[in-house]
């Protein structure tokens, strides 16, 4: 069965895949839900994503593993790209997640491998995500995380300041949302801006701690949301313009100093 095809006039996905590829509405509609549906290799689950002449529209129902970009793997660890709209690990709705695509990379070895979760990003977040391969690296590398180096590039709506530290005390209220509160766990968050335009401007950010939504929230607070952000922004985009570009950090093990980078770019 042809699993692949070349858009030749501008249509939204859904109407494109029941015109284009033999499967049931519902069969595709399950695809789509399931993060196997690739416009130009990236994962599209939106019904009504707005496709452009000459993009290639791809059903991945049998090849999973094309899904994750690996940047790195040694004996302890593995680093991958995650793409936007795709869970770290399962929210018990959906098989496809970035956890399961990795654990079944590494069982194509050895079906007894495994991998650990070290840390997580946001499903609307894009970036680099380390696992580890036994359970001794993950509490290493958990222990002395807060010791790296991670840098992500956002676009948010609205002016900034040249350089500004947030400091705020985040709460999380039972429907999962996270707020600027009085007391609470907190959040330090450093940013740069690179440029700016009339609408938009685009932030060179460090994180000096891990928690939970804590750059969507500080932006948000700050008056400066995210791009794309419709949670803590009131805002809608093609897609939320945050992206986990760097990390260092200094391997636990042997001390050594290790520097992880996506291609991928935001830009104004």
């Amino acid at each position: 069965m042809i699993n692949l095809q070349k858009v030749i006039e501008e249509q939204e996905l859904l109407e494109f895949l029941i015109n284009n590829f033999d499967y049931s509405h519902k069969k595709i509609k399950s695809l789509l839900k399931n993060g196997l549906i690739l416009v130009d290799n990236k994962v599209v689950t939106q019904y009504n994503y707005l496709l452009k002449k000459g993009q290639i529209v791809q059903i991945d129902k049998y090849n999973k593993s094309k899904l994750i970009n690996i940047i790195y793997e040694d004996k302890n660890i593995i680093v991958v790209d995650k793409p936007y709209n795709m869970l770290t690990i399962s929210d018990g709705k959906s098989n496809v997640n970035l956890y399961n695509l990795v654990s079944d990379y590494v069982k194509k070895d050895n079906k007894n491998n495994k991998i650990f979760i070290i840390h997580r990003l946001d499903k609307d977040t894009s970036g680099l995500v380390i696992f580890a391969k036994n359970e001794k690296i993950k509490k290493l590398y958990q222990t002395n995380w807060a010791n790296f180096t991670r840098k992500y590039s956002a676009i948010v709506i609205g002016k900034t300041k040249e350089h500004a530290i947030l400091k705020n005390y985040l709460k999380e209220n039972k429907n999962h949302f996270v707020y600027v509160s009085d007391s609470g766990d907190l959040a330090i968050t450093e940013y740069y801006k690179i440029k700016e335009n009339d609408k938009y401007t685009w932030l060179d950010i460090n994180i000096k701690t891990g928690k939970k939504n804590q750059i969507r929230v500080q932006l948000s607070h700050n008056n400066t949301p995210i791009l794309g952000d419709s949670k803590y922004g009131n805002n809608k985009y093609k897609r939320l313009c945050l992206h986990a570009y760097e990390l260092i950090i200094i391997d636990p093990l042997t001390n050594k100093k290790m520097v992880f980078k996506s291609n991928y770019k935001l830009d104004l």
